[in-house]
């Protein structure tokens, strides 16, 4: 995910280009198959926005041993522009490609593409509700495209209230019972809530600057940080917050603060949803019941950019994506759940999101 300070930059390039032709590459085609590999972990590496030089990794926890480039090597086609998130769903997984306007339905074994969904402005996530019905939301645009995975195809869109065009930003999706709740970032303060059943936005809760991601607990509390915006923002620059959220009536709970300057991101749970893991600066850790936020983290700065973050639904052991210099390859660390050092190893090109097979 772009970090508010680059969000300037992007912008201003969106600005002179506004469209991105994606030169597919093309080479030799590899087998792979993982299916009894048990757990996996794979990695998005968004690349250099523009370059194209988006790719894929798939990393084997038992074994330790990591696989680079596996959509190219697999389908001998490059990936595209900005590999932003990835799902999976029924055995298939759902690559999302950013400014390359394509989400890739892909063999979660042979990594084989078996399907794409085209014509998106600028897609972020993908939420399924059923076989025949999914969401995906986007960036710099003021609608939630409505699509049908079985046929690859746009079937709807959902249009945000008050979101313009160039400031529209939708970002992670959570699902409770038949509604849906969303948090809009760029330049936005909002989680929205959406009746799956009817397709419409019916309510909104109103937080800080920027909530940059959205998880649901084990007692059904929503969870967003958000990172205050940034010094000169034309929307604003505040102190970030954490925010605990009830999906049941849709309010504030409780509101943890920041000091001004501090850039929260990437809230992740773990696998029982008791733990909550953020980045900001540091890796920091704390019980979802807690009533402060801890004083130590669970892992310090020891120099690295942290910019990715995920925690393994059986081991709870944490993995933290180093983007190094946002130009070499990218490092992927893995800690227990002690926070002892475990495995550490180069995927791609700033390293952002993770799934879990």
């Amino acid at each position: 995910m772009m970090r508010t300070t680059e969000i300037k930059i992007w912008l201003l390039t969106l600005l002179l280009l506004p469209t991105s032709c994606m030169k597919w590459e093309y080479g030799l085609e590899e087998e792979f198959d993982t299916s009894a590999s048990g757990e996996g972990l794979f990695i998005c590496n968004e690349g250099n926005f523009q370059y194209g030089n988006a790719t894929l990794s798939y990393y084997d926890p038992e074994s330790r041993t990591v696989q680079n480039e596996v959509f190219f090597r697999a389908n001998a086609m490059k990936l595209g522009d900005v590999a932003q998130s990835m799902t999976i769903h029924n055995g298939i997984g759902w690559v999302v490609v950013n400014n390359s306007h394509v989400v890739f339905a892909i063999d979660i074994n042979t990594f084989k593409e078996v399907g794409r969904i085209t014509n998106l402005t600028s897609p972020r996530y993908i939420h399924f509700l059923s076989d025949e019905k999914a969401y995906i939301t986007q960036i710099w645009d003021n609608r939630i495209f409505i699509v049908n995975p079985k046929r690859f195809e746009i079937t709807g869109y959902i249009e945000v209230p008050n979101m313009t065009m160039e400031s529209g930003s939708t970002e992670q999706m959570v699902q409770y019972g038949r509604y849906l709740y969303v948090n809009c970032w760029s330049y936005q303060n909002r989680i929205l809530k959406i009746d799956t059943e009817t397709d419409k936005v019916v309510d909104e809760l109103v937080v800080g600057i920027q909530p940059t991601s959205l998880v649901m607990d084990c007692h059904h509390k929503l969870w967003t940080v958000t990172d205050g915006g940034y010094e000169g923002s034309p929307y604003g620059h505040e102190t970030p917050s954490l925010y605990r959220i009830d999906a049941e009536t849709f309010t504030i709970e409780q509101q943890f603060k920041f000091q001004f300057g501090d850039a929260p991101s990437e809230v992740q749970l773990n696998g029982t949803g008791n733990r909550l893991y953020w980045l900001n600066k540091d890796v920091w850790e704390m019980e979802v019941e807690a009533d402060r936020l801890p004083v130590r983290p669970f892992l310090p700065y020891s120099g690295t950019l942290y910019y990715g973050l995920t925690v393994s639904p059986q081991s709870g052991d944490v993995y933290v994506a180093d983007a190094i210099d946002y130009v070499q390859q990218g490092m992927v660390y893995r800690y227990s759940k002690e926070g002892t050092l475990l495995d550490k190893f180069y995927v791609g090109i700033i390293p952002g999101s993770f799934c879990w097979k």
